[in-house]
């Protein structure tokens, strides 16, 4: 590891950083050293300009990905560097409101219901069921369910923590999956080996897993695990809960993201058609 990297790594720790960020941000700077074919930290003001641009307008890179490469750009100059170029400033990822794929109830039954082991439709039921991100849900505890008060305390973003309901039926299926491997630490245990400490399972099987699930199920969406979260906010939502509840169980930190799940699916639009007619019926 290069000097310029152990420290850049040193500060998101001192950030408090996750290590998923850490690791996407370290990705981001090492594209922009592969695009020069230099050290980072020797490429000036006008190169970075350039290679946003490059990035934006004629890679034209997802909005997610330009958000996390911009935020790993301002990290390495601003704070590990302390170059606080202009330009920096003027850099924004290209503005575009997509809405969220969203499966259907029967859709996520036939999903879940296509997936063959275990560990993946345990972990994918609860991913569904309690409005999880794929990271949340993985490395979920067995002491982060609390079966008294039918809560999951949960580590989200920015190591902050919430409880989200647990549903009767996902803890009758995570019973009946615990007593498969009877880990004492990971709700969703890798292959317990002999030598060594026992490990979650990994994102990317988790991932591969929905995806196969999803191609044997029949269900012609661009689906994927994290459709699972947009899924169970817009269900919720269709089923009368308060926005500001949603918002809080999905651990949202404004409420401009969880509004995004108010697009009109058929049950909002019924249940408006039905409101606005009542209150024209008077006309």
């Amino acid at each position: 590891m290069s000097p310029l990297r152990t420290r850049m790594v040193e500060d998101m720790q001192l950030h408090g950083f996750s290590r998923s960020t850490q690791q996407a941000y370290v990705h981001s700077i090492a594209k922009l050293a592969q695009h020069y074919h230099k050290s980072p930290d020797l490429v000036c003001e006008d190169e970075l300009r350039q290679y946003f641009l490059e990035l934006t307008q004629h890679q034209k890179v997802s909005h997610s990905t330009a958000t996390v490469d911009l935020c790993a750009l301002k990290f390495l100059f601003q704070t590990t560097l302390q170059r606080p170029w202009p330009s920096l400033q003027l850099m924004r990822p290209p503005r575009h409101q997509k809405l969220p794929v969203v499966l259907s109830r029967e859709e996520v039954s036939r999903v879940l219901f296509a997936i063959r082991f275990p560990v993946y439709r345990a972990c994918l039921s609860l991913i569904y069921s309690c409005g999880l991100r794929l990271s949340e849900g993985v490395f979920l505890r067995v002491k982060d369910i609390d079966s008294s008060r039918m809560m999951v305390r949960v580590l989200g973003k920015g190591s902050k923590e919430r409880e989200v309901p647990l549903p009767e039926r996902t803890l009758f299926l995570l019973r009946e999956f615990w007593r498969t491997h009877r880990s004492t630490e990971w709700l969703f245990p890798a292959r317990i080996r002999r030598e060594g400490p026992s490990q979650p399972v990994q994102p990317k099987h988790v991932q591969q897993a929905f995806r196969r699930a999803l191609r044997q199920s029949g269900v012609r969406k661009a689906a994927h695990v994290h459709s699972l979260r947009h899924s169970y906010g817009t269900h919720l939502l269709e089923a009368g809960v308060n926005l500001r509840v949603i918002q809080a169980i999905l651990g949202h930190q404004s409420p401009r993201t969880t509004a995004i799940y108010t697009h009109l699916t058929p049950p909002v639009l019924a249940s408006a058609s039905r409101t606005i007619n009542q209150i024209v019926s008077a006309l």
